[in-house]
Order: structure tokens, then C-alpha cells, then sequence
């Protein structure tokens, strides 16, 4: 988050390659956990090396059967060709085969060689943690994803940014997973919720990292750009992902502005964020409400507290009831000692945004007359909430208030640590999130 008058203060979280966010709902409160993220390409390969590759294998033998029935309708009715050159996991003292001539280095990795035909991964440490950290389903989609880089090189997509070209194969993963997902495929069944929210949680290890220019020569997009191509995938299948081009998809991921942000990362300090946002979004409704409800939006009071939190009678709550809004008292309030800071502390200033976000559609749908506790209630709030982020996106350069690269991501990984499978409405984080993105993409229009 940039602020007009303030440069911003943001401790390191620089990405690493093997950075994984546990994210859980503890007691009421938020916990982020981040691994050490330390390159530990030199140990001995990982507990379970063995089972994850035989589930790669299992995975890609179901994306070949995805595609020998999709492929088709992509290329008038032509076969589908498997890939020639094989599988290869490797190790470090087992490296990969020479892709383009040249001998490839041990990365902790997983890649499409377009010049041997070949699918080749780090069986050594990647790939058995994002089995044992985020489950079977995410292995699942990397080469799905990978997958699909060969059906690229097929279908003779060239000229394109790679940004585009990484956005399009994980449109193509969603779509597979799309394709499980409707009970089609016979190697993963019973796909839950849970999976897929533990599956997205796993994209945010694949984001480029904050400030990467979309136009960078290895750029992949940022994670909100990552999830909205998964979920283009999933919601929409194959021929979506197949018109994917630098002009039909939406890119957000912009680079720093200057040294000084890239140097202190965008974040706001904590309190000039929680005060800063508030105003903001007492600002945004102040403007938006009278379009949505054809009423005035009258000032909610925002009260953060420490231990006891503010007495109402019918709190409607989010995070496991430290924060919420209070119909009868007509404020918003949150945990201000735990929930907040950790928030602010593991994710960013634009956890805090999301977090008020929230707040404040719940209060915009109360003054409607619209619930917030069903699926479609608690939908709606998230799509309202992206509408406000909508807003900062848009602003001009010099705005008070605008949003920093990373900003989006950190709204995602607040989603997930907010709306894990579950929670009183029974919404998923996955459906949460594509919410949140048509509200960010579409404005105000898009919430129902």
C-alpha cells in the first residue's frame, strides 16, 4: 500500500524458492506460519521421494487422458500425441537431461523441455514437500500445468510474452482439475474443498516475486493473476485458456515505481494502515453505497480493541469471531493485540485492507437488507470488498491512497487465512477468492 504522504516502512520477506504460508484459524485467531525457505538443494532427498514420484506419474498418465479427449476440439478433430521424451525426476547428484543442447543445472524445479519433448522435476526436495505440505492435488496441477506447456508447443503457440504462456497452462491445469473435479477422472475422486483451498494456498508459492514487471523475460504473474488463470481453467475450460493472449487477459502484476519502493516493499506502518485504510473505505462507500442501495451511507465507527472485544448482542463475525460488524451498535470491530498485528506482521498492510474490507461490505450488505451468513451472502461481501480494491487499483499515480505490487497477493493470502473450507456460511476460500477477483476486475457492477 502507497501513501501519498508516507514512503513506506516493510521488513524483508523476500521469496525464496521453497517459501510455503501454513495457513490456519487458531483460536479464534489468525496464525501464519512461514517455513525457513532456505535453499536446501544439498540434503538427501526428502521422506516420501519415492511415493511422490509415483504419484507424478499417476498424474500425468490423467492429464494425457484429459487431453486425448480435449485436445480434438482444439485442432478439428486431430489426436492428441502424447509427449516422447519421458519422465524424468532428478536429484543433485543426478541432474536432468541436456534440454536445447545445454546441460541443465539442479534447481529445486519442475519443467517442459519443448526441444526433447520431455517433463523433468526435483525429485530430491520440491516435490515431496508440496506433497507432504499442501496434499496430492497440488502435485497434481504443477504438472498439469507443465502438462500443458507441451500442449502449447502442439498447438504452435508462439509470440507471446511469457507471462502469457505460464497464465495459459495454468489455465489449462484448472481445467483438468476442472475435469477431476466433475468425477471424470478415475485416479483422483472425492476432489473436497479443503484440497482445493490447500491447492491454492500452494500457488502462492509459485508467484513471481513482488515488483517483477510482467514483461520480465521469466516473469510467471504475481498470484492473484496465477489463481485467476487456475480458476479461468476451472470455471471455464479448455477453449477459454486455448484464446488466452497479451490482449484478452487481464494482467495486474506492475513493477516498483521507484528504488525507495522497491526498497521498503509498499507497506504502510501498522497503524497509519489500519487508520489510513478505514478512512479509505469509509470514503469508497461514502461514494458507492448510494449506487448500490439508493441510500446514504451514514459513517460506521470502527473500534479495534484489545481483550474484551465491544459488547452487541448479534455480532455478524469473520476470523472466528475477532473481528465483526455490530448491526445494533452500527461499528465495525477487530482483535487489535492478535488478530491484526499477525495479519500485518506474516502477510502485509493489504491483509489489514482485506480484513477492513470485509468489515465493511458486511455492513453494506446489513444496511441493504442482504444476508451474510449463507454461501451467496458471504459471496457477495467478498465481490464487495474486491470493489473497494477495484477502486485503489484504478486510482492515478499521486492518489492518497494506492495500491503497491504485492498488494493483491497479500489480499489472496488474507482470504485464505480468513476463509479456510468452511466457516459458518460453508464457503470455501477457493470460491471466496474468485469472488473477491470479479469484485477487483469488474467493480461494484459485478456483485449481486
Amino acid at each position: 500500500m502507497v501513501d501519498a504522504q508516507w514512503p513506506g516502512i516493510r521488513r524483508s520477506r523476500a521469496a525464496v524458492p521453497l517459501l510455503v504460508l501454513l495457513l490456519a484459524v487458531l483460536s479464534g485467531c489468525v496464525a501464519v506460519r512461514v517455513s525457513s525457505g532456505q535453499d536446501d538443494s544439498g540434503a538427501a532427498p526428502a521422506a516420501g521421494s519415492a511415493d511422490a514420484d509415483a504419484l507424478v506419474t499417476k498424474a500425468v498418465k490423467d492429464v494425457e487422458r484429459f487431453w486425448t479427449a480435449k485436445y480434438p476440439s482444439l485442432r478439428r478433430g486431430r489426436a492428441f500425441e502424447p509427449i516422447t521424451g519421458g519422465l524424468h525426476p532428478y536429484t543433485r547428484s543426478d541432474p536432468p537431461p541436456p534440454c536445447g543442447g545445454a546441460q541443465t543445472a539442479y534447481q529445486p524445479n519442475a519443467f517442459y523441455c519443448p526441444d526433447g519433448d520431455f517433463i523433468a522435476w526435483d525429485a530430491q526436495t520440491l516435490i515431496p514437500r508440496l506433497l507432504q505440505q499442501f496434499g496430492p492435488l497440488l502435485v497434481a496441477v504443477v504438472f498439469a500445468h507443465e502438462y500443458g506447456h507441451a500442449v502449447q508447443s502442439r498447438l504452435g503457440v508462439t509470440g507471446q510474452p511469457t507471462v502469457v504462456l505460464e497464465q495459459q497452462a495454468d489455465c489449462f491445469a484448472g481445467a483438468w482439475t476442472a475435469d477431476a473435479l466433475a468425477g471424470r477422472s478415475p485416479a483422483f475422486t472425492g476432489i473436497t474443498p479443503e484440497q482445493l483451498d490447500n491447492t491454492v494456498a500452494g500457488l502462492l508459492l509459485l508467484r513471481d516475486q513482488p515488483g517483477t514487471s510482467a514483461a520480465a523475460e521469466q516473469a510467471h504473474g504475481n498470484a492473484f493473476d496465477r489463481i485467476r488463470a487456475f480458476q479461468d481453467g476451472v470455471e471455464k475450460g479448455v477453449a477459454t485458456c486455448a484464446g488466452y493472449d497479451a490482449d484478452t487477459i487481464p494482467v495486474t502484476e506492475v513493477p516498483f515505481k521507484s528504488r525507495r519502493d522497491a526498497a521498503n516493499g509498499g507497506d504502510l506502518p501498522y497503524a497509519d494502515a489500519v487508520a489510513d485504510l478505514a478512512d479509505d473505505a469509509q470514503q469508497y462507500w461514502s461514494r458507492t453505497f448510494p449506487q448500490l442501495a439508493q441510500a446514504q451511507w451514514q459513517a460506521v465507527r470502527v473500534e479495534p480493541f484489545e481483550g474484551t472485544p465491544p459488547q452487541c448482542a448479534t455480532p455478524d463475525s469473520t476470523a472466528g469471531g475477532s473481528a465483526f460488524y455490530c448491526q445494533d451498535g452500527d461499528f465495525v470491530a477487530f482483535d487489535n493485540a492478535r488478530l491484526g498485528p499477525q495479519l500485518y506482521r506474516n502477510i502485509g498492510d493489504n491483509a489489514i485492507g482485506m480484513l477492513l474490507g470485509d468489515l465493511f461490505a458486511r455492513a453494506a450488505q446489513d444496511r441493504r437488507g442482504r444476508s451474510t451468513t449463507d454461501r451467496a451472502g458471504q459471496l457477495a461481501v467478498d465481490c464487495l470488498a474486491g470493489s473497494w480494491t477495484n477502486d485503489l487499483l484504478r486510482r492515478p499515480e499521486g492518489a492518497s491512497l494506492t495500491l503497491s505490487p504485492g498488494d493483491l497477493d497479500e489480499a489472496v493470502a488474507a482470504l485464505l487465512a480468513l476463509g479456510r473450507a468452511g466457516g459458518k456460511s460453508g464457503t470455501s476460500a477457493f470460491d471466496r477468492i474468485a469472488a473477491y477477483r470479479s469484485g477487483v476486475l469488474q467493480g461494484v457492477s459485478a456483485c449481486s
